[in-house]
């Protein structure tokens, strides 16, 4: 109690005053600092932030580096002034910069491995197929540098000129022949020189066979004795017929977008490229595209676009990713537990496909691509493309082939035929075990439409994807026309030196019923998944995107690939997909869109008799 007394006594109230006013003012000052501190910490942080997103920052974002990321990297960074980032989820299709050490990429004749290799490719597989005695079908997509055209049979086909003009009265303005036509030029050079519809001046390099294989002849001859006529370009002016197909080969190595585009551009400096990046999801504010999320190297990093966020990552991946960002139907993604940015229900449907079979047929001579396949001539064949880029793994040897009308009233041709001198079985993940030739025969218009949707909200989790296939009956009735008229055709006097029994379907298999069960066992994908992020007018609720490819419903977003096809193409879909890039580009861009008109189609003289 004294002390307390004593402490009282010596404090005057003076003294206490100065010293409560000091300790106020040196809290109060104290906390200006912190204050200011804090707020200066922020701003440094923000600007640190803002910095670190300028330095991710670019005009454009395309996730894909495949058939028409590859362009659109090229066109884009065309304008010094574009800054553009290309991700991409696989790896570069080189290694230390070597086409010769990543052989089985550009030798054309090793095609095969890389379409059952899981380290360039998605590996995606279907529902069970309940039409099909419930088989689960392979679909092999290109993940690496080039996407499918680093996998795919080098088959340059740009479908029918009708396709393009329904694609019109489907929505697609724009997007008739007239329009695509200067596209499928500009982005060519065709070895036999420019005309009416070859380019003489593009990236993309085409070329015919060389090997000039007997049996390749037999076909074409077999062919013109059943009636149907030769034609000298199936990509120009006529269509409808038998002969020598085009292949984006370039002095005996695959010319896929990746060594007919990106390379050439990649030394630019407004060019970045990312492989081994996955994007997880598109990044928005409000229904505003601004970037996107990825991961690399096991880090979550993001990416900004000033303009426009470009998906080009193909018919399964750029319908995956719109839903992994809120883009789609409302009601699949809310039970994900995903936000929804904008409802879009036509986004994963409409799924498109080709199916094929393989008919095929003993050889009795030795001169099929049997042989090759042994191991002590294959070190050869491989030895020689190292060295040269030259001999039987110069090519695909799918080197000719045709396209045909499936009975009268067809307008244009319904079904295609690929030959092969060799026998391919499981998409070549089984050895050839004899001397035979096949032929690839499917139709190239079926009426069966397919979705896919998302498995779960995981990014690295497969979507579900039903084809639907063998789902009408109009498509069972054209795949049985298809083996009828493939017989018919080896059944030919050309073949007569060349033919042994039939391997598959079998002499047993005669009847309808027994056509059908062998469809239903043996037809698989042709490879050409399409149709998921349909173009078509904003009236229209099942389009994804717009004529100018612009994602409905949200702004500076857009897909560029063979999704926004509104319906398949007569043919594959490697060369539409690049016209379609190339055309894109140049809307990006603000360019007039090219133009082409009356440029002559054939159309048969009749529609009452099939050929």
């Amino acid at each position: 109690m004294s002390y307390l007394m004593k402490g009282v006594k010596c404090c005057s109230p003076v003294n206490q005053v100065h010293k409560v006013t000091g300790t106020l003012f040196k809290s109060h000052t104290l906390k200006n600092i912190l204050s200011l501190n804090e707020q200066q910490f922020k701003i440094s942080r923000k600007l640190s932030q803002l910095s670190s997103e300028k330095a991710k920052s670019y005009t454009y974002v395309i996730v894909g580096a495949g058939s028409a990321g590859c362009v659109l990297a090229n066109r884009l960074t065309e304008d010094p002034l574009s800054t553009v980032l290309l991700l991409e989820a696989g790896p570069k299709d080189t290694l230390l910069g070597s086409k010769r050490l990543m052989w089985k990429i550009h030798m054309p004749a090793a095609l095969t491995y890389n379409l059952c290799d899981e380290k360039y490719n998605w590996y995606y597989h279907t529902t069970a197929q309940k039409h099909m005695d419930n088989r689960i079908m392979y679909w092999p997509r290109g993940r690496v540098w080039g996407g499918s055209s680093s996998l795919n049979a080098m088959v340059y086909i740009r479908g029918h000129a009708e396709d393009y003009n329904r694609w019109s009265r489907e929505g697609a303005i724009g997007w008739d022949y007239e329009h695509c036509l200067p596209y499928f030029k500009k982005a060519q050079t065709h070895e036999l020189g420019p005309d009416q519809y070859r380019g003489g001046n593009g990236p993309l390099y085409v070329s015919r066979g060389k090997t000039n294989h007997p049996l390749h002849h037999a076909f074409l001859e077999a062919t013109q004795q059943a009636g149907y006529p030769f034609t000298d370009d199936m990509n120009g002016y006529q269509q409808e017929g038998f002969g020598w197909m085009d292949m984006t080969i370039h002095q005996g190595q695959r010319w896929s977008t990746a060594s007919a585009y990106l390379r050439p551009a990649i030394s630019r400096p407004n060019l970045s490229v990312a492989e081994k990046t996955l994007v997880t999801k598109i990044l928005f504010q409000g229904t505003k595209s601004i970037g996107v999320e990825y991961v690399k190297n096991g880090q979550r990093e993001k990416a900004f676009a000033s303009k426009e966020v470009i998906l080009s990552g193909g018919a399964i991946n750029s319908p995956q990713l719109l839903m992994l960002s809120g883009i789609g139907n409302a009601d699949d993604l809310k039970k994900l537990g995903i936000p929804v940015v904008c409802h879009l229900p036509g986004v994963g449907q409409n799924l498109q496909d080709h199916l094929e079979v393989y008919v095929q047929q003993k050889c009795t001579k030795p001169i099929t691509l049997y042989n090759a396949q042994k191991p002590v001539n294959m070190v050869r064949i491989g030895l020689e493309w190292l060295w040269r880029f030259t001999g039987e793994g110069a090519t695909a040897h799918l080197e000719s082939g045709g396209f045909i009308r499936s009975e009268p009233g067809v307008p244009h041709p319904d079904i295609q035929f690929h030959f092969l001198p060799s026998q391919v079985i499981d998409h070549g993940r089984v050895a050839s075990t004899m001397e035979a030739y096949q032929v690839h025969v499917g139709p190239m218009r079926s009426t069966s439409v397919g979705w896919l949707k998302l498995k779960s909200a995981d990014p690295n989790d497969h979507p579900v994807i039903e084809p639907n296939y063998f789902s009408t009956e109009r498509d069972i009735w054209e795949f049985r026309q298809c083996v009828k008229l493939t017989r018919e055709i080896f059944a030919q006097k050309a073949f007569e030196k060349f033919r042994g029994p039939e391997i598959q379907p079998g002499n047993h298999v005669q009847s309808d019923k027994e056509i059908d069960a062998f469809i239903r066992q043996k037809a698989d994908s042709a490879y050409h998944p399409s149709c998921t992020c349909k173009m078509g007018q904003l009236s229209d609720s099942t389009a994804v995107v717009d004529p100018q490819t612009r994602v409905i419903g949200v702004e500076n977003l857009r897909v560029v690939d063979a999704s926004i096809m509104p319906s398949v193409v007569s043919g594959n879909l490697n060369a539409p997909t690049i016209m379609i890039a190339e055309k894109a580009a140049d809307i990006i861009k603000g360019l007039p869109t090219l133009q082409e008109k009356n440029v002559p189609v054939y159309k048969p003289k009749t529609l009452e008799t099939q050929r």
